[in-house]
């Protein structure tokens, strides 16, 4: 029985029987596996949690479900439903349905959603997933088609499409410099994010440009997380603040005005992606715009061909652009 509720996957029997998912698949499938002890643990662990396979999918050569499934990390955070838009505008003009599912940020939860969806939907895309590198390469080499979203990892057979979040990062920190600020405070994203790596790879290099101080702290990916990690760069005398996005960018502006500060007047602060609401606050947010409905629809577009059989390893990046408003003003002086 799984731990989850309803009908067991093959992320079900990998965890019972202590293998990879790629192992259960090739040996459920009658693919050659060398290891018979590993053979009879996959059938064994099989047979004691009922799996059976999902025969209306498990054949794409024969038309397939005509479904995708879409994973995201939090459907509460406003960037995804933007980038589903984009997915679903280009699915349902092919009469297609989606599948989607939200893994709550949790690296096992989204490895274990893809086990499950893969017997329902003819391909996958991931969109920012949290999982380790380890556990994509095994879900890379399942079988099923997949595409991700603002995740590369260099080696695996991979198509997948992102935001080149450098540029972005790196306009930010060169229209803070030029606004007199010489040290700026980034409230990080969650560790496990590819996105946040390039923003810090975008920071890095503009600071050491423009002979700006970049302080870091790890906050994370909600508004929460920018209200409680914001104080500590504070302490850094910090004259403005880069978030991670637009989320933490709202926390950290909730937090400014509970400790009587203003913005810009005495720092300024800078999110990431332009999410609706970001154009509508007070004052404005000063934040790095990027194509989210765009994004989905090109990352659909390449998984129909790939299902299609047209399609090999594809990495396609968009731009990112800074978006200038009230949330940004002159350094203050001597600070």
């Amino acid at each position: 029985m799984n731990n989850h509720g309803g009908r067991p996957t093959v992320f079900d029997v990998a965890r019972s029987a202590q293998v990879s998912i790629a192992t259960v698949s090739r040996v459920l499938n009658g693919r050659t596996v060398t290891d018979q002890t590993l053979v009879a643990r996959v059938r064994r662990a099989a047979n004691e949690l009922g799996y059976r396979p999902n025969m209306v999918a498990r054949d794409f050569r024969h038309g397939g479900t005509r479904t995708v499934g879409v994973v995201i990390p939090d459907l509460a955070n406003p960037f995804f439903p933007e980038v589903v838009k984009g997915i679903a505008h280009d699915v349902t003009a092919d009469d297609r349905r989606l599948l989607i599912a939200d893994s709550g940020e949790s690296p096992d939860e989204e490895l274990r959603l893809v086990g499950e969806l893969s017997g329902r939907c003819d391909g996958i895309v991931l969109c920012s997933p949290r999982m380790p590198a380890e556990n994509l390469e095994s879900v890379a080499r399942w079988g099923i088609p997949l595409v991700c979203t603002n995740r590369e990892v260099a080696g695996l057979p991979l198509c997948t499409i992102g935001i080149d979040s450098a540029i972005g990062m790196v306009q930010a920190v060169e229209h803070l410099a030029g606004l007199g600020h010489r040290h700026i405070g980034y409230l990080a994203g969650p560790p496990s994010s590819w996105s946040d790596g390039e923003r810090r790879a975008g920071l890095d290099e503009a600071a050491r440009t423009h002979g700006v101080r970049a302080s870091i702290e790890v906050a994370g990916a909600t508004s929460d997380d920018g209200h409680r990690v914001l104080p500590e760069l504070l302490r850094r005398n910090v004259t403005a603040v880069l978030a991670f996005n637009d989320l933490v960018a709202l926390g950290a502006l909730a937090r400014l005005r509970e400790l009587g500060l203003s913005v810009p007047a005495d720092v300024s602060v800078v999110g990431f992606d332009d999410i609706p609401v970001a154009a509508f606050l007070g004052p404005p947010l000063t934040t790095v715009a990027v194509a989210k409905a765009e994004l989905g629809r090109r990352a659909s577009e390449m998984l129909r061909r790939l299902t299609a059989g047209d399609a090999d390893q594809q990495q396609e990046r968009l731009p990112s652009t800074l978006v200038v408003r009230g949330s940004t003003g002159p350094a203050v002086p001597d600070a």
